[in-house]
Order: C-alpha cells, then sequence, then structure tokens
C-alpha cells in the first residue's frame, strides 16, 4: 500500500502543480511562481521575487520537491483518516475532495500567513480548485487500488 500511496500522491501533485502553473503563467504572477513560492519558504530572499516570477533552477526544482514530498505525506495522512471507507470510487473522490480542501483552509489561512507568505500571491479560488483536482485524483486513485 505504501507504494501505491506515493504513486498516487506523485501523479496528483504533477496534475495539480501544472494546473496552477499554466493558470499562474497565463493570468496570475507567472508559469514559475508556484514552485518559486514554495521554495521560498526556505530561501527566504524568494519572499521578495519580482512579477512575473521567472525560472531559476534551484527554486524550481526546490519548490517541485517540496511539493511532491507535500503530497506524499498527505496522502498517508488521507489513507490513516479515510482508507477503511474508501469502499467505492465515488467514496475515494469524496473523500479526497475533502481532504484537500481541508488543507487548503489550514494551508491558506493559518500556514502560509505565518510561514510562506508570498505564496498568498496565487489566486486562491484557482489554488482551491487544484487542492480539488488533487483530492480527487488521490482519493479515487486510492480507492480503485484498495476494492
Amino acid at each position: 500500500m505504501k507504494k501505491k500511496i506515493i504513486i498516487a500522491g506523485l501523479i496528483a501533485s504533477i496534475v495539480m502543480a501544472m494546473l496552477q502553473m499554466i493558470f499562474e503563467g497565463l493570468y496570475g504572477a507567472g508559469f514559475w511562481s508556484p514552485p518559486v513560492f514554495i521554495a521560498a519558504t526556505l530561501l527566504r530572499d524568494l519572499q521578495l521575487v519580482s512579477l512575473p516570477v521567472s525560472f531559476a533552477l534551484i527554486p524550481v526544482v526546490l519548490g517541485l520537491m517540496g511539493h511532491m514530498m507535500n503530497s506524499i505525506l498527505l496522502g498517508f495522512i488521507f489513507v490513516k483518516f479515510f482508507g477503511k471507507n474508501l469502499t467505492s470510487l465515488l467514496k475515494g473522490v469524496v473523500f479526497g475532495i475533502i481532504h484537500a480542501l481541508g488543507v487548503f483552509v489550514i494551508m491558506w489561512f493559518v500556514v502560509l500567513p505565518a510561514i510562506d507568505p508570498v505564496m498568498l500571491q496565487l489566486n486562491p479560488f484557482v489554488f482551491a480548485a487544484t487542492h480539488v483536482v488533487w483530492g480527487a485524483l488521490f482519493g479515487w486513485h486510492i480507492a480503485k487500488n484498495t476494492n
């Protein structure tokens, strides 16, 4: 099951990241802004990065790694709390969305203002929507491989 959680987390994180990056590239802070903003958690000078955010190898790689690791960790938490209730694909999707929206609310209103406020320059509605996509994909994948 661990391998399935890791794979589901990676797949869902890639889809989520690409959707957020495409939106930010077309209408927001710049295509590279989501991973660079994530990297700003550790690379504090990135809190003042100018917009639109341009490509920088180390911040992009660090941000994508952080995003994928968080996705896997949150996937394990999801399975811990919801795993026994995933008796159908629909339940997997619904519980995945509930979990992801909970993560969004905690991240947007508690965690990001405290540790990575530059992330709040992302569009909050798109950020919430991409969390929903992550939850639906992750929950579906786990339910599919549980039944």
